[in-house]
């Protein structure tokens, strides 16, 4: 009996594991003038940048107003990387990124471009 208490328990954690990932989504609202072609976020204060997480986008790009499904981090706090299609590369730091919320990059915060 015990064997089939834990057999059962062990579904229903397996089938509302899906509905926990989806809750817990991170996205990224680009609120840039450009599109992003590259957008990399690294631990705050470090150089450790993840993957490109354009790559998640069906086009590869991140067009202007445009939300990213950012994959493969926890929250906390994070330095973001990104090129847009001018070629301008910027840094933005010290972003807060919180699990089944959006966080944005807006204009006013590019500080850090070179071209």
């Amino acid at each position: 009996m015990n064997d089939l208490r834990v057999t059962g328990f062990c579904a229903l954690l397996l089938a509302a594991t899906p509905a926990l990932a989806q809750g817990e989504r991170i996205r990224f609202w680009n609120l840039t003038a450009q599109t992003i072609t590259h957008f990399y976020l690294a631990p705050a204060g470090t150089t450790k940048y993840g993957p490109d997480q354009c790559v998640n986008d069906r086009d590869g790009t991140v067009d202007h107003d445009e939300r990213l499904r950012i994959t493969g981090i926890s929250p906390g706090r994070y330095d973001a990387k990104f090129q847009d299609k001018t070629g301008r590369v910027c840094i933005v730091k010290n972003i807060d990124v919180r699990a089944g919320d959006i966080f944005s990059i807006e204009e006013r915060d590019l500080k850090n471009c070179r071209k």
